[in-house]
């Protein structure tokens, strides 16, 4: 599926980040709705919420279920509409569900993005987050290199979100270009860590012939690694989603082959500065199909971007991640 791909160029950023002080009023407030709030990528979302906020000296908040349900996202999402939002944020967990929600808020004059995971069947304004696609083609490309290309592949993913399934087409394509490689297995992991943990036991107790695990889903890769690590299995394949603590212990202790660092922090920071920039200087109306437009003030598609974790890169990763803590 082709797109466009817009990059905020640092004049407009500049402009958003200046865009505090007096011009902001006290009923102001933007919402990020998520499916799975406790969830560690969730929580440095809702850092990069929290610090959007202060700058622009609003009120931002971050809502939905602590684990991961779609429909209570659902739920969630209407109860905040009639709360007349600012504007709002939201990661699809289940596009078919959200839809007529996004569609209802961009009815009413509330603006709203996407954000993580899209909505694209519905009058979302605009998408911020990861081109997918492309992630899963680098996550397959060290999964081939790494297997030589052959070898058999569980993934565990949650098949219905939009997200995921461009991810998981990436992995496809690359392991299309190696007849040697075999995806054996799809597993909905469901949001639960355990469904993971267990069919990763199963994998090992039955010793079945599974040379790597593909995790498009953050809580996987430490489920797998702490099977892994319990069993004393060694010489399988385990390629990460995004670098929560766990997954980044696992690459470090070299039970964990790699991971797919995501920008969930950049992904929510961003996207509150820019329901905030639209609240203030908003589009003649949210219902023009901005896609269509080559003279649109919108974007179709915000890329955040995605790195490449493993051990070679671990350390400089972390101290990155260390100096950016420090200048907060």
């Amino acid at each position: 599926m082709s797109r466009w791909i817009w990059f905020l160029p640092a004049a407009a950023l500049a402009s958003l980040a200046g865009c505090g002080g007096s011009q902001h009023s006290a009923d102001e407030k933007y919402y990020l709705v998520s499916a799975a709030t406790k969830m560690e990528y969730w929580q440095e979302a809702g850092a990069g919420v929290a610090q959007a906020a202060k700058q622009l000296g609003v009120i931002a908040e971050s809502a939905g279920p602590d684990n991961y349900d779609p429909k209570g996202e659902h739920e969630q999402f209407q109860a905040l509409l009639a709360k007349k939002p600012t504007g709002i944020a939201v990661s699809a967990g289940d596009p078919a569900s959200i839809k007529d929600d996004i569609d209802a808020a961009i009815a009413q004059g509330i603006p709203v993005i996407t954000m993580d995971s899209d909505a694209p069947d519905s009058k979302r304004l605009f998408f911020v987050g990861t081109d997918n696609y492309k992630a899963g083609l680098m996550g397959g490309r060290l999964v081939a290199n790494r297997l030589d290309g052959k070898g058999n592949v569980v993934i565990f993913t949650f098949p219905e979100q939009p997200n995921l399934k461009e991810r998981l087409q990436g992995y496809r394509d690359i392991f299309a270009e190696h007849p040697g490689i075999h995806i054996t297995e799809i597993v909905d992991a469901k949001g639960d860590p355990g469904v993971i943990f267990d069919r990763t036991m199963q994998a090992v107790d039955k010793k079945e012939p599974v040379d790597a695990f593909v995790c498009l889903v953050s809580i996987a890769a430490p489920e797998v690694a702490d099977v892994l690590t319990r069993k004393n299995v060694t010489g399988k394949l385990v390629m990460g989603m995004d670098a929560d603590q766990r997954t980044i212990e696992g690459i470090q202790n070299g039970v964990i082959t790699a991971t797919l660092g995501q920008k969930p922090f950049t992904m929510a920071f961003l996207s509150i500065k820019m329901l905030d920039d639209l609240h203030h200087h908003p589009p003649a109306s949210l219902l023009d199909n901005f896609s269509r437009d080559s003279f649109s003030p919108l974007p179709t598609f915000v890329d955040t971007g995605v790195t490449l974790i493993d051990k070679s890169n671990v350390a400089a990763f972390l101290e990155t991640q260390k100096a950016a803590q420090s200048k907060k």
